[in-house]
């Protein structure tokens, strides 16, 4: 069988493709793509996959736009880290899904409830559910990661947003600092991660930082009217608000 991976995140991706070979060593992935985009153009040009790997939220836009904007020919088994209860529609229509990050348990189940439900004719058979998609994009409207996948050495961890106390930039790479004072290096561009985490609970200060409103201990005014931002778990190089997003800071504050 043939499958094609759908994913915006290096780590989490890669993590797929081994779990997928551990099941089966003889499925060929025969792609993996990063947005919704080169997606479309993917389906629009190839030949489709016996089933594919798809994560709900992509660098630039949910996976259901897709579905509106090209045919897709495979069944889908959807990755996310959103909330189980957000996204329990999944379970009908034999339309699957496996949070992040993926249990090869978990993934195991999936291929079998797939190849129970789909014989070897699935690409001439199989039509999806476009408005159960459309139900789900309604769902999804402004959603926000709930955890983002790091890699600790050789294993793979899922660190909740709410233990995240900011986002750094450290030699041009983009590092998370929890609340144990642990860093992690994540894929995301600071300029990504400030669309895909909640703005109630994150500020970007300047242009190395996203700082957690839960992670702040002390702010102290600085010259050139800017503020120094005391941070639990303090990073090397001070947490300045730069002088253009003070007034901003401050609105956010008082929500």
């Amino acid at each position: 069988m043939n499958t094609l991976v759908i994913e915006d995140e290096k780590l989490a991706a890669q993590r797929l493709v081994d779990l997928i070979h551990r099941y089966d060593s003889k499925i060929k992935v025969i792609g993996i793509i990063d947005s919704v985009e080169k997606s479309v153009e993917w389906f629009r040009s190839s030949d489709h996959p016996e089933f594919v790997f798809m994560d709900i939220q992509l660098a630039d836009g949910l996976s259901f736009e897709i579905f509106e904007q090209t045919e897709v020919r495979s069944p889908v088994i959807f990755t996310t880290a959103f909330d189980e209860y957000t996204i329990k529609a999944f379970k009908v229509n034999s339309v699957d899904y496996l949070l992040k990050p993926v249990d090869y348990e978990e993934l195991a189940a999936a291929m079998e409830k797939f190849k129970s439900n789909f014989g070897p004719t699935v690409i001439d058979e199989y039509k999806p559910d476009i408005e159960l998609y459309d139900r789900l994009v309604s769902q999804f409207v402004h959603p926000y990661k709930n955890r983002f996948v790091v890699k600790a050495g050789l294993h793979i961890r899922s660190v909740p947003v709410d233990n995240i106390d900011y986002f750094f930039i450290c030699e041009k790479s983009t590092f998370i600092c929890t609340t144990e004072g642990r860093s992690y290096a994540v894929d995301y561009y600071l300029d990504r991660i400030e669309q895909l985490v909640d703005p109630r609970l994150f500020f970007r200060i300047n242009r190395k930082f996203i700082i957690s409103i839960n992670a702040v201990r002390d702010i102290i005014a600085y010259s050139n009217s800017r503020l120094k931002i005391v941070l639990n778990n303090p990073p090397e190089e001070e947490a300045i608000v730069s002088r253009e997003k003070v007034k901003d800071f401050k609105i956010w504050l008082d929500r």
